[in-house]
């Protein structure tokens, strides 16, 4: 068991040279929130950074971006149409996109416009009963897909929960080696209020961690979320032969992964907000807003 395990430090090769110039030079930007992480990660906030330098860069690097989301059941109806839309108006806007859907209903897929260097490819999966058992299964999903397609066309990759919006720009100044984002609830919260999985005979058990991530966006280069999919499986395989389950499902998986694997970004609740928390002073944009939950019509077994 590796519970005790200590994190990982971060290659300082696998560190953007611009990710380094805003841990110089535009600290002071942003005196009012935590702009960096212990171990040297740039956590990314509006007034950080400048778009067109991010731009500028990933295009002279040829970088390529795969987008997967999962619309399984009525959650296709209910959001998949307004998270392609608004992808198309904030995602990666003017590197090369393909989207990658994932749902057991293809032929209701919505037709979409899409801009130049925009594509979509859908793969059909198997519905499950239990909303869980699709929320864990994803993850050999998205590390299968990596293996056998996205790495031949992207450099990198982004999974994101379908049940959200994109109102502002979600550009090039997110892409690193590996990504992971700080939960609009916890972010503000004491270590002891984070809601990592307690239970010993689970194997995504934690006792402490630097933050509590949000598992509705993580990304990073191919080999990185290929890496972090095949460990949350293999976690949550442990957990069934044991006869448990982790607490939050994937998310508390991914939370073990990054405390032992530090991320070399970390994006700022603004990227992923629920507007249901209200007004926030620091939060100056609002990247991606959570779409209104509708579990009761939505989960099956909730």
């Amino acid at each position: 068991m590796s519970f005790l395990a200590e994190p990982t430090v971060i290659d300082s090769e696998k560190r953007d040279q611009l990710d380094a110039d805003i841990t110089l030079h535009h600290l002071r930007s942003r005196t009012d929130v935590q702009t960096h992480t212990s171990w040297g990660a740039p956590i990314m906030w509006d007034g950080m950074f400048q778009a067109d330098l991010y731009d500028l860069k990933h295009k002279t690097d040829k970088s390529s971006v795969a987008l997967t989301v999962f619309a399984v059941g009525r959650y296709l109806d209910a959001y998949l149409g307004a998270f392609l839309n608004s992808a198309e108006q904030h995602f990666m806007v003017g590197l090369p996109v393909k989207y990658y859907i994932f749902t057991d209903l293809p032929e209701k897929v919505p037709s979409l416009q899409l801009g130049p260097q925009r594509s979509l490819e859908v793969i059909r999966v198997q519905g499950h009963s239990r909303w869980q058992d699709i929320s864990m299964t994803r993850m050999k999903t998205i590390a299968d897909t990596i293996e056998s397609d996205i790495r031949h066309h992207s450099t990198h990759v982004f999974c994101m929960d379908v049940d959200q919006v994109f109102a502002w720009r979600f550009g090039s100044e997110a892409l690193s080696d590996s990504v992971a984002l700080l939960h609009a609830y916890y972010y503000n919260s004491p270590k002891e209020m984070f809601t990592y999985d307690r239970n010993p005979k689970s194997s995504a058990f934690m006792v402490t961690g630097d933050f509590y991530y949000h598992a509705a966006v993580f990304g990073g280069s191919c080999t990185s979320v290929k890496a972090i999919a095949e460990a949350c499986y293999r976690g949550s395989l442990q957990d069934k032969d044991s006869g448990v389950e982790a607490l939050w499902h994937d998310e508390s998986h991914l939370n073990k992964y990054f405390w032992l694997h530090r991320p070399s970004k970390v994006l700022s609740p603004e990227y992923c907000w629920d507007p249901v928390i209200g007004q926030r002073q620091e939060i100056h944009v609002t990247r991606i807003r959570w779409a209104p939950k509708q579990y009761q019509a939505l989960r099956p077994n909730v």
